[in-house]
Order: C-alpha cells, then structure tokens, then sequence
C-alpha cells in the first residue's frame, strides 16, 4: 500500500534534517530534473550532455494519477533545475514544493508559451459530475453542451512544435544563466534541436495546407494546440484532461456518422490506449484506426531506443501522409 504525500513528505524532510537527503551530483555538472517525456527531452536536448538529465516518471507511468516516492521528493529537493508541467495533471507537484525547500530552481511549460482553453466539441462525451458554466446535465446524467464550450485551461502545450522550439530555447537560457562556462554550448544546442522542431513544424504547415478534412479520435484529445497550430477540425470522445473510458451511445453513434459522412479514412487513438473505443467506430464505420502519439508518454522500450520528441512527431507525419495524404 502506498505512504499518502503528507507522510511521505514528513519522512523526506526528516531524512533531509538528519543529513541522508540524495547524495551530490559529479562536481561541475548540473542536475535536471523532468517529470514528463516532453521536459526531459527538452532539457536533454539542451544539455547537450553537458549536465545530467533525469526523468522522474517512469515510462509509461500515468502521470494524473503518480504518486511520488520518498527518492523522487529528494531528487526534487536536490536538483538545480526541476521541469514540470505545472498543469492539473501534475497538481502533486505544487504540494511537494509548498512542502519542502528546493535548493535549486524551478520552470514551468506552461509558463513558456500563450495558452489555450481545453474545449468540449460537439458529440464530445462531458465528464459526469464536472460543473461548466454553461448546459445540464439530463436525467440520465449526460451533459448538455454546445460546440467550443470551455472547461479550462488546457496544459498539453508541447503538442504544436512551434511551442516546443519555444520551450527548449527557453530551457537552453536557463542552462546558460547557471552554468555560465558552458553556456555558448547550451544556446547551440538548444538552438539546433529548435530549428529542427521549426523545420518540422513546416511540414505539418505544409501537409495541412490541403483540405485534409477533420480527424476523428475515439480517445482523450490532449491535440488542442496542435490542432489549433495547423487549424485542424477535430472530434473526439473526450476532453485531454478526461477520465473516463467509456463514452455514451450518444458520442459512439456521432462519431460513427461523422466517419462515415465524411469517408474518413482512420480513426485515430493515443499512446497507451485500449483503443477499444476507437476500434468499434472503425468496425462500425468499415475503416481502420491508426494512433497519433501525443509525446505525453513513452514505453520504456522507446526511451532506451532513443525515441525523442521529433523522431515520435515525425513518426505521426508520416502517418498523417498514409492515411490522409
């Protein structure tokens, strides 16, 4: 069974007052600290080598629902650099951080860049018992909502790679203002990943050029800003930030009816999924289904096979190309 943060938190601050807080990293080198695939890949990127980078969740972990152990807690108090989300998905961060007194310095992705509102979509299943401003939930508990209706700030801001050039540059000054010897190297190394991440971001500028017609995701959209980037009509069964799995009949058949209409070629799911819902709109509509890697989240499989944010997005390219091209 695991410890709840606040104990978790009182034995780590213990630990840290008894002298047995994490031990020092190699004399001259910078320690980073990520929580999620996108800030590791960042920071790795921008490091160049030059400082050590570590990814706090272990691959394929969910991170709405992490629980932090007592190593992760000192690895945060110890580092001189922590990367994270700072969105509702890693909300236990700002509880070990009110908690304990990091000796170094923290950045947030979502403070790198202008953000969007997540939105729900039409024939988008609500979450049950979530209070919008707008509509009404029925007797049967579905909620009654309309096209673009907002549920909050959306936190996958990594997913448009014009904002992630933005994030590693951003990541690469830091580097450079703390570590002032090697910081000619960082902003190099920043710089070069960045103008792939823009080269890359033209492409998908380029491919959505043409009337692609809308995609179809029987999953979580955690795309928003990718979608927005390159104006990409979407449909979904639920929200980025949603929880549950199983959609109404109502958001099934919608999204059934809009493949068909539309001829669309695939329906799309995420990393990590089931894709059991995605599957029976495929079935239903005689398509196929295919996934788009939203870079949230890699196996362990990909992270010791050198997957990087580009190679994943150029990997969705290419899919984009076979199915849509």
């Amino acid at each position: 069974m695991k410890k709840p943060l606040p104990l978790l938190l009182s034995i780590c601050l213990l630990l840290t007052a008894c002298g047995q807080a994490a031990p020092e990293p190699e004399s001259g080198r910078l320690k980073i600290v990520t929580t999620v695939f996108p800030a590791y890949d960042f920071a790795r990127a921008a490091a160049g080598g030059l400082a050590d980078v570590e990814l706090l969740l272990p691959p394929g972990t969910e991170s709405h629902s992490y629980e932090p152990t007592p190593a992760d807690i000192l690895a945060v108090q110890d580092c001189d650099l922590f990367i994270y989300l700072g969105g509702e998905s890693d909300t236990w961060v700002e509880t070990i951080l009110s908690a304990i007194e990091p000796r170094g310095e923290q950045l947030r992705m979502i403070d790198c860049v202008p953000l969007l509102e997540e939105e729900l979509v039409e024939g988008m299943q609500a979450e049950i018992g979530h209070d919008h401003e707008h509509g009404h939930d029925d007797e049967e508990g579905h909620h009654d909502h309309g096209e673009g209706e907002v549920t909050g700030l959306d936190e996958h801001v990594w997913t448009d790679p014009a904002n992630a050039a933005a994030i590693t540059r951003i990541v690469g000054e830091r580097l450079a203002a703390m570590d002032k010897t090697n910081g000619a190297s960082y902003r190099a190394a920043a710089e070069g990943y960045a103008e792939q991440l823009d080269a890359l971001d033209r492409e998908f500028e380029d491919f959505f050029a043409a009337d692609r017609g809308p995609m179809v995701f029987g999953d979580r959209f955690p795309l928003r800003y990718f979608a927005a980037a390159y104006g990409v009509e979407y449909y979904a069964a639920f929200p980025g930030c949603g929880t549950q799995t199983e959609p109404s009949a109502a958001t099934i058949a919608f999204l059934t009816e809009k493949v068909r209409q539309e001829q669309l070629p695939v329906v799309w799911y995420i990393e990590f999924s089931n894709h059991l819902v995605a599957d029976s709109i495929a079935e239903a509509a005689g398509t196929e289904t295919a996934m788009f890697h939203s870079c949230h989240n890699v196996s362990r499989q990909d992270l010791e096979g050198g997957a990087t944010y580009l190679s994943l997005m150029e990997k969705n390219l290419q899919t984009l190309q076979t199915y849509m091209g």
